[in-house]
């Protein structure tokens, strides 16, 4: 578990220059989004209901980052459902529990607005990492599927 010291909190415009500098921990190759359009995207980010960026913080560190999205449904009795996106931690702060510590938070958060399932996807092969998400409460027993948008549209 993180130390004493540790806070979590939904990012705010102020945090927007260190989480873009944390997001560099979780894909160094994605190309780095211009501060205007960065500060355009946060502020469609935070205006949608039901969707935060979730950051943990070691004093002003700012060490990990889950974005969490809760969605209306119809189904389930109407039960809403989450999804977990962008998971990271600063190289410098892994293996202390501040990702495990968001994700449950996460998982709080969802609870409580009465969804009645979490979802996470995940790109790693890495047995380390699938084990830390089953660590957390995941489960691995659905399929999931994904496009991408083709580079020619």
């Amino acid at each position: 578990m993180p130390g004493e010291d540790f806070d979590i909190r939904p990012a705010a415009q102020d945090d927007l220059p260190a989480l873009l500098a944390l997001y560099r921990h979780l894909n160094a190759d994605d190309p780095e989004v211009p501060t205007d359009i960065a500060a355009e995207r946060f502020a469609e980010i935070t205006a949608q209901p039901g969707m935060t960026v979730l950051i943990g913080l070691s004093g002003e560190a700012l060490t990990s980052s889950v974005t969490l999205v809760m969605i209306p449904n119809l189904t389930r009795g109407g039960a809403p459902y989450a999804l977990i996106e962008n998971v990271v931690t600063h190289l410098d702060y892994r293996k202390r529990g501040h990702a495990r510590a968001l994700i449950r938070h996460a998982f709080a958060s969802a609870w409580q607005q009465g969804c009645y399932k979490v979802m996470l996807l995940t790109g790693s092969k890495d047995p380390a990492t699938l084990a830390f998400y089953e660590g957390c409460g995941f489960t691995q027993d659905k399929t999931g599927f994904q496009v991408r948008r083709p580079p020619e549209i």
